[in-house]
C-alpha cells in the first residue's frame, strides 16, 4: 500500500478527474499536490500555503482546471491546477469557519460552515445565488443527485436536508426528522434509489428516497465508532450496487456490502488514529483510494487487489454450483435409465435431491469481526 506522508493532519483530499494527480488539505493551511504512476509512486507536484489557518476541505471543477479550497479562515481559494498558483481569493465568504465544498456541475458548487449555513454559488459570479440556514450546528458532508438536480447535506445536528437547485425558494426541498445522533457522511448505492448515512455512535442509517426523506428505513449496527467518511465503488464492478466503502474513527477502511449486509474486508489501516476522508480517483471510477487521517499520511489502495479477487471468488463459486448441478444432473439422467432396465414401478423414488441454487446457509454474526 503506497503512503504519501504530507508532514500535517489532511482534512481533506481531492484526485483529478482525469490524471493522476491528487491534492491534499492540511491542518496548517497548505495544498500539496502529488503525482503517482500505475504502480502507486508517488511524487510532489506543488506546494502551496493559502492560508495561516486549516484548509477543511477541497474541490475540484469537473474538468480539473480548478481546485476550490475552504477553511477556518472563512474564505474560498482558488488553485488553477495547471499552474500550481493562486488564482483568485474571496475573503469572508462565510461568517463562519468553513467545513465542506462540493462541485457537482460546472455551474454549480456548495460550500458548508460550522453554524450549518449552505451557500451556493456560480463559480462566474462572484456572490452566492442562494443560502439555506435550516441546520443549527456543522454541515459535515454533501451529496450530488443528478436525476433530480438535488443536494443532501449532513449535519451535527442530527438532520438532513435535500435542496432542490433549481427552485428560488430559500426553504430546501426536504429536511428529515432529528435522527438523535450527529450525520457525518452520506453516500447513494443501489441506483442512487437508496441512501447510506454515517453516523456519531457507528451506526449507518439508510434512507430510501421512494419513500421520503423524513426517517430512516433502516439500520445497520457494527462499527465500533463513528463513521466519519462514505464511499461509493466504482460502477465497473459487479457487487458497485449494494457495496460502499467505510473509513471510521477506529482508524480502519472497511468495504461492506448492504441489504443484505455483510462485512467483505478490511482493506487499510490509521492504526488508532481516525479517518476523516476517502475518495477514489478518476471521478469515483478508478483504481485506487486514498484515505486520509490524524496520521499525517495519504494512504492508497489498489482497489483491483480487493474486488477483482472478491469478484473472481464469486463468479469461481458460481462455476462450482453449475458443475455440481450439471453432474447432478448426469447422476439423475444414470438413475432413471438404470431404473428403466429394471423396470422398477417408481421412477421418482431415490432420486438425490439437489440443493436449490439460491439457497444459503446464513451466518446472522455478520459484524463479528469489526
Amino acid at each position: 500500500m503506497p503512503v504519501v506522508p504530507v508532514g500535517s493532519q489532511i482534512f481533506d483530499l481531492a484526485f483529478h478527474p482525469t490524471s493522476n494527480v491528487v491534492y491534499t488539505g492540511l491542518l496548517n493551511g497548505k495544498v500539496k499536490a502529488f503525482t503517482y504512476d500505475d504502480q502507486g509512486v508517488h511524487s510532489p507536484a506543488f506546494e502551496l500555503r493559502i492560508s495561516k489557518r486549516s484548509c477543511r476541505g477541497l474541490a475540484l471543477s469537473p474538468d480539473g482546471a480548478s481546485l476550490y479550497a475552504v477553511g477556518k479562515n472563512k474564505s474560498l481559494h482558488i488553485v488553477d491546477t495547471g499552474t500550481g498558483a493562486l488564482s483568485e481569493t474571496r475573503q469572508g465568504v462565510h461568517d463562519a469557519p468553513i467545513n465542506c465544498v462540493v462541485h457537482p456541475t460546472p455551474h454549480l458548487l456548495a460550500t458548508g460552515d460550522d453554524d450549518g449555513v449552505i451557500k451556493l454559488w456560480d463559480p462566474r459570479k462572484q456572490d452566492a445565488v442562494r443560502q439555506y440556514t435550516q441546520h443549527f450546528d456543522f454541515i459535515s458532508d454533501f451529496m450530488w443527485l443528478q436525476d433530480k438536480k438535488q443536494l443532501v447535506a449532513t449535519s451535527g445536528d442530527g438532520t438532513l436536508s435535500v435542496m432542490d437547485v433549481r427552485s428560488k425558494k430559500p426553504e430546501p426541498f426536504a429536511h428529515s426528522e432529528d435522527q438523535e445522533d450527529e450525520l457525518l457522511s452520506i453516500v447513494p448505492f443501489k441506483g442512487d434509489t437508496k441512501v447510506a448515512v454515517g453516523t456519531q455512535l457507528g451506526i449507518i442509517s439508510i434512507f430510501n428516497r421512494n419513500k421520503g426523506w423524513a426517517d430512516c428505513v433502516d439500520r445497520v449496527p457494527g462499527h465500533p465508532n463513528s463513521v466519519d467518511a462514505l464511499c461509493a465503488v466504482p460502477s465497473t464492478y459487479p457487487s458497485s450496487q449494494n457495496t460502499i466503502l467505510t473509513g471510521s474513527s477506529d482508524g480502519l477502511l472497511r468495504v461492506i456490502e448492504l441489504l443484505p449486509t455483510r462485512l467483505v474486508g478490511v482493506i487499510a489501516d490509521h492504526g488508532d488514529l481516525p479517518i476523516e476522508r476517502v475518495a477514489i480517483d478518476r471521478a469515483g471510477e478508478g483504481r485506487w483510494i486514498g484515505s486520509v487521517g490524524h496520521d499525517e499520511a495519504l494512504r492508497m489502495t489498489d482497489l483491483r487487489e480487493v474486488f477483482e479477487d472478491e469478484d473472481a471468488r464469486h463468479a469461481k463459486t458460481e462455476d462450482d454450483e453449475e458443475k455440481d448441478d450439471t453432474s447432478s444432473d448426469e447422476e439423475n439422467a444414470g438413475e432413471r435409465v438404470k431404473k428403466r432396465r429394471k423396470k422398477d414401478k417408481g421412477e421418482l423414488e431415490g432420486r438425490p435431491q439437489k440443493k436449490g441454487r439460491n439457497q444459503i446457509d446464513a451466518d446472522p454474526s455478520f459484524f463479528s469481526g469489526l
